[in-house]
Order: C-alpha cells, then sequence, then structure tokens
C-alpha cells in the first residue's frame, strides 16, 4: 500500500507539515508526563482507526520504556488495572474529545472535573491541544492514506 500523497515530498505539504511538527515539538516540551502523552495519542488514533500514528506511538512508547502490557491494554483501558487515576482521566477526555461528532455534548463536565483533579491547568492546556492535534494528523493521515508499520522509533526527532 502506498500513501495517496507524500505529506514530506509535496512542496505545500511540507511548507505546512513543518508547522505541524513544530506543535508535536511544543506539546513535548508541556509538562504533561510524557506516557500520558503517548497513551493519549494512541487512544485517539485507534480511535479514528490511524494506523500511521498508532503505529507512530506505540513504537516511541515503547522506546521510552512504556510495557508491553500497557500499550497492549490501551484500547480496554476502562477494563484494565495498570493505568493511573490520572491517566484513566486523560483517556476519558481523549475519547469523548475525539467522539465529539458521535456524543451531542461534546466533552462531559464529569470528564473535564476529573481530569481537572490530576492535572494543573498548564497540563490540560497541553492535553486539549494534545487531543485536538492528534485528531488532526489522525485525519491528515487517514486522508492520503498513509500505511503503518514502516515507521522507525523516534524518527521525527
Amino acid at each position: 500500500m502506498e500513501a495517496r500523497l507524500n505529506l514530506f515530498g509535496n512542496t505545500v505539504a511540507t511548507r505546512i507539515m513543518k508547522h505541524v511538527a513544530s506543535t508535536g515539538r511544543a506539546l513535548r516540551e508541556t509538562t504533561l508526563p510524557s506516557a500520558t502523552q503517548e497513551l493519549v495519542g494512541i487512544r485517539v488514533s485507534q480511535i479514528n482507526g490511524c494506523g500511521f500514528c498508532t503505529d507512530m506511538h506505540t513504537k516511541d512508547a515503547a522506546l521510552a520504556g512504556e510495557t508491553p502490557v500497557r500499550l497492549h491494554l490501551v484500547a480496554a483501558w476502562r477494563e484494565a488495572t495498570v493505568f493511573t487515576a490520572a491517566e484513566r482521566a486523560a483517556l476519558e477526555l481523549a475519547e469523548q474529545g475525539t467522539r465529539v461528532a458521535d456524543a451531542a455534548g461534546g466533552v462531559t463536565d464529569e470528564a473535564w472535573e476529573n481530569a481537572a483533579k490530576h492535572y494543573d491547568e498548564d497540563e490540560l492546556a497541553a492535553l486539549v491541544c494534545l487531543i485536538s492535534f492528534m485528531n488532526t494528523v489522525n485525519r491528515m493521515n487517514l486522508i492520503v492514506r498513509n500505511p503503518a508499520g514502516d515507521y522507525q522509533p523516534g524518527q521525527f526527532g
């Protein structure tokens, strides 16, 4: 399978992807724990069916020391005992923020308040931006049918 369009080879897309990549770098520089960032990236990508980002974030998380058990259980995080209360709150917010089209009310007050128990305002801002960012890059990859499987850990810095 080949992508319909090489987002890193097209002149227009390359110019725009530089800004997209800078968003990813800015998110990594926040105080939101990197493990939480990877878990959220994986879960949003799973929901959206983005194989490219699921491949990337599971490999990067494994390289950073994430355990195989936790990586395998992200899709079933509600039934798993291996995630902290803070991670569970972030995953719930990520799911509701990703499925806004499926829910008339969007993100519930309960999900927001639960996340706010575990994250300060800057971390909440990073979490909101991360969820939005992941949904953006997932859609870009899905539109061009960017294939999964060839990502090398750390490939994008």
